[in-house]
């Protein structure tokens, strides 16, 4: 068979000539926009959510749930204003009819981690057996933590001992729930998967982790603050329960009209736009307050050169012209390594990036590929037991691989901004969370 030319065909990364200045309208959260999906198939009504991302990812979570069952009606209405997501799409809205969790039916999890993750446990409420199967690389991502947790609560899965996919979960109507105990080291999913679903087991669900330090804690606070907005009740350790316990309790959950937060995380990109250039970016309608880890680049940018203005309209950072490097701990939000990294191979001093040894998990090697891109360009990265240690060097052209992965395509674009001749191989891959990146892109450099 002949490669998809979209993965093959090379992006030439455009190169700033000047500072930027730009207003961006960042697309929908995709893990919020994932979680209220599952969170409305479980409801005992009817729920909206407006503005939803409209990803790859989000997509497979859609259909997953359609083909379990569940009705998703979409609309887009031109009458609606705001702009968190493309100002073309700011009046989408998905209505979701619950209507029981029905097999037997396929899914397609792709490589995403919160459908092969956060599905497992609906599916086993589901009237009938549910296949999980996707992309080559999904098979290499870890699942056991879903799976065995699932068998102690009750369900019965089909995985031929791998502790990953392929597997069918043979959905009994019903599952008994109750206390489990996992080790969630390699992803917060695991945890967030079993309590998204716990209300609706017969008798809730405690997840006590028992593994080493539990990354991307901010993704599990978002998980219990999502589930209290839709009625549920849960403890945990924050709220004076025991460390690492999280209890949720039965009960229906309510359905909601929820307008999804912009992606802070998709967000990275533009704003080290700014901090490259020395320029200015505005992302509109960035939340005071909110769960996602991607607030913490407000903290982390600011650190390495840049100023940061929050602002009712939105965040607006501007970049003073230099950039510094950091010393930072990024285990609580991981996701955001691969354009720490990029920024950071331009900063005038070194940087360690430390508490990211999961990340040898996620849609590819992160660790491995950051540093071996980075080199190819003239870098010098080296990995570290735990993350990378970056000492800036000057840069040449070159390609800058993706590995199937949106986060590499980011940051090998924000190094294109100050190294001319950087070419992005598959950029297309950016459509996992943001399909329109390249024309947010160049939109935002003038083009």
């Amino acid at each position: 068979m002949a490669p998809n030319p979209a993965h093959t065909a090379l992006w030439p990364a455009p190169h700033a000539s000047e500072a930027v200045d730009a207003t961006v309208h960042v697309p929908g959260s995709k893990s919020v926009t994932n979680r209220a999906l599952v969170l409305a198939a479980l409801a005992s009504e009817p729920g909206w959510l407006r503005r939803p991302l409209r990803s790859r990812d989000t997509l497979l979570m859609a259909e997953a749930l359609r083909a379990m069952g569940v009705e998703i009606e979409e609309t887009v209405s031109s009458s609606s204003t705001g702009g968190a997501g493309n100002p073309e799409r700011a009046g989408e809205a998905w209505r979701v009819l619950p209507d029981g969790l029905r097999g037997p039916a396929t899914v397609d999890v792709g490589n995403a981690g919160t459908v092969m993750r956060f599905l497992p446990p609906l599916a086993a409420l589901a009237d009938g057996p549910v296949r999980f199967d996707g992309d080559p690389r999904s098979y290499e991502r870890p699942l056991n933590g879903v799976i065995d947790a699932l068998r102690v609560l009750g369900a019965r899965i089909d995985d031929d001992g791998r502790g990953s996919l392929p597997m069918t979960v043979h959905g009994g109507g019903a599952l008994d729930g109750g206390p489990v105990e996992i080790d969630a080291s390699s992803s917060s999913q695991f945890v967030s998967a079993l309590l998204l679903s716990g209300p609706r087991f017969n008798q809730g669900v405690e997840v006590r982790h028992i593994g080493s330090s539990l990354p991307s804690l901010p993704h599990i606070r978002m998980t219990v603050d999502m589930l209290r907005a839709v009625g549920a009740q849960v403890d945990t350790p924050e709220s004076g329960g025991e460390p690492n316990v999280w209890r949720v309790t039965p009960g229906a959950l309510l359905g909601r009209d929820l307008t999804i937060e912009p992606d802070l995380s998709n967000a990275q990109p533009f704003l080290a736009a700014a901090l490259v250039t020395g320029g200015r970016v505005l992302i509109p309608d960035w939340p005071a307050r909110t769960t996602q880890p991607g607030d913490r680049l407000r903290e982390i940018f600011t650190e390495m050169g840049g100023c940061c203005e929050l602002a009712d309209y939105g965040l607006v950072l501007t970049g003073s012209g230099s950039i510094h490097g950091i010393d930072v701990d990024l285990g609580d939000v991981g996701e955001l390594t691969p354009g720490i990294a990029a920024v950071a191979a331009l900063a005038d001093s070194p940087s360690t990036l430390r508490g990211v040894s999961h990340l040898r998990l996620h849609e590819t090697d992160r660790l491995a590929a950051l540093t071996k891109e980075i080199n190819e360009l003239g870098g010098d990265v080296t990995e570290t037991a735990d993350g990378l240690h970056i000492r800036p060097r000057r840069l040449h052209g070159g390609i800058f691989h993706t590995y199937d992965d949106h986060r590499m395509a980011t940051a090998g674009a924000i190094i294109g901004l100050a190294v001319e001749g950087v070419q992005i191989e598959n950029v297309a891959t950016t459509a996992k969370t943001m399909p329109d990146f390249p024309e947010l892109w160049t939109g935002m450099l003038g083009a």
